[in-house]
């Protein structure tokens, strides 16, 4: 068994010829000729291979044939290490005697009979030996063709970073340099997967964030990187996404990613480097704040233009506002996507993976009570969301919404935390949160909306017909809902709090 640590980057096609062109790719000894790889992966009907995060396929390089076998891979960032067996494919049989994991081997044997073809994978693959330093060597393989199955194809265009002999760090060193000047992006999804997706007909999906994995034997620095890799993969999965399709749901939970991260680096600030801290917080608000007129424009229309024009009383006034905010959300999200398509991007994610991987613990942190760590900064938030309520007493509609942001950021450090707290009154006081949350975006975005569209209305007398119509539709519930918000906040508040002992 070989263990494999590799770096998986995607880019564009057309950005091929100037990877090939970049003087690390130019300039470095070819590991033989550039060859077709031809891969053909087997599972049984109902799939039971891939329920069980392994793979078997059959390699053609060539005259030769190569048997694999591949178990579940942690994939954080990119990097990814995975154990694999392989093997010359002989007579057309597979033969898995070799395998010395016994549960493994057992398992394939078992399912030996009933494998059949699923998908295959055609590209050509460039190899060459990236030497940087003593004591490092890289293999970087450049592959690119197609994934095929029933009778669908998609493209494949991928660089690969295998490190024979260094340090991990030294994959993310390397592909930092690449992506300077290249829209690389590091990819979690194998092959594999993308087969499966194909084969299955299964859309991209909007991809929301798991559970928490923290565990109280874990330092707060320890705690913090596995949330950020969880935050990371979030970024990475839904922004893969939001270049694909128009779903706009892509561009949420892409934006959710972002304010997740930038919550964490506020709750684990104590127990981080400073400049860590300050470096990505203003780096993550920055690519947040560059998709957020696409998002801005879409909850525009769902939550306050859409109802208005279901209820079948807007005018044409009413009807070419509507039209207005389309056209922008559209040119938005055009321009959102070229803006994802960029370099910077890709080469965002990876030095945010390279600083994660990199984070050490200081003496003192690292013997930190993650718990009481988590209490602590728990109650902070809360005294926080305390101060904005008080402030909020005048209903602003600008203090409202910074209450909101501040319930915002307690219940993401909630759920970042919850292993460590009492589950069930912490889920049921995370809820509570939601809700109200929940109603102070409806009041922010109808504010919003308000504003925006006496703006595009400008002196045109229709227009303004047109805003006001909107704006006294939703009149009623948003007085109600001002009157009953910080009465129903603040038992919350105040009440007893399940973290505390």
């Amino acid at each position: 068994m070989s263990h494999e640590i590799e770096l998986k980057l995607t880019l564009p096609q057309k950005s091929l010829a100037a990877l090939r062109r970049h003087p690390l790719i130019a300039d470095a000894p070819r590991d033989g000729r550039s060859c077709t790889l031809e891969n053909t992966y087997f599972d049984t009907p109902e799939l039971e291979l891939r329920e069980r995060r392994m793979a078997v396929r059959t390699r053609k390089a060539g005259a030769r044939w190569l048997q694999t076998v591949k178990c579940a891979a942690e994939s954080v960032g990119g990097l990814s290490s995975r154990p694999e067996w392989e093997q010359p494919y002989l007579n057309g049989c597979f033969d898995f005697s070799s395998i010395d994991r016994e549960d493994v081997r057992s398992r394939l044997e078992a399912l030996h009979p009933r494998l059949v073809p699923v998908f295959t994978t055609r590209f050509k693959r460039e190899t060459c030996i990236l030497t940087p330093r003593d004591g490092v060597k890289v293999l970087a393989m450049i592959d690119s063709g197609s994934i095929e199955a029933n009778g669908r194809e998609r493209p494949l265009c991928e660089l690969e970073l295998e490190l024979v002999e260094g340090d991990p760090q030294e994959l993310y060193a390397l592909a930092l340099q690449l992506a300077e000047n290249l829209p690389l992006t590091p990819e979690n999804v194998s092959k594999a997967e993308r087969g499966y997706r194909l084969f299955s007909n299964h859309a991209l999906r909007p991809a929301k964030a798991r559970p928490s994995r923290l565990s109280a034997e874990q330092s707060p620095v320890d705690a913090f990187r596995i949330i950020g890799f969880d935050c990371l993969a979030l970024w990475q999965a839904n922004e893969s996404g939001a270049r694909e399709s128009d779903d706009p749901e892509f561009i949420h939970q892409l934006r959710v990613a972002l304010r997740r991260l930038r919550s964490a680096l506020r709750l684990f600030g104590p127990a981080l480097p400073t400049d860590f801290v300050t470096r990505w917080s203003d780096g993550l608000k920055d690519a947040a704040d560059g998709l957020g007129a696409a998002r801005d424009l879409d909850v525009m229309l769902a939550e306050v233009l859409s109802p208005v024009a279901e209820s079948g009383l807007a005018d044409d006034a009413t009807q070419r506002l509507i039209a207005m905010a389309v056209d922008r959300r559209d040119r938005e999200k055009a321009a959102a996507r070229e803006q994802l398509l960029a370099a910077s991007h890709g080469r965002q994610m990876l030095a945010l993976a390279a600083d994660l991987y990199a984070l050490q613990s200081d003496a003192l942190v690292k013997s930190a009570n993650l718990t009481t760590f988590a209490r602590l900064q728990l109650s902070q938030l809360r005294k926080r969301a305390r101060r904005r309520f008080s402030a909020a007493a005048d209903l602003h509609p600008d203090k409202l919404h910074e209450l909101r942001v501040s319930l915002k950021r307690l219940r993401y450090g909630i759920e970042f935390l919850l292993p460590l707290l009492p589950e069930k009154a912490t889920v049921r006081f995370a809820n509570d949160i939601a809700d109200i949350q929940e109603t102070l975006g409806y009041l922010n975005d109808e504010a919003v909306a308000r504003s925006r569209l006496k703006n595009w209305a400008g002196k045109d007398p229709e227009l303004r017909s047109g805003a006001a119509f909107v704006a006294g539709w939703h009149a009623p519930r948003v007085a109600r809902l001002r009157k009953s918000v910080l009465p129903a906040l603040e038992p919350i508040l105040w009440g007893k709090a399940p973290w505390r002992r």
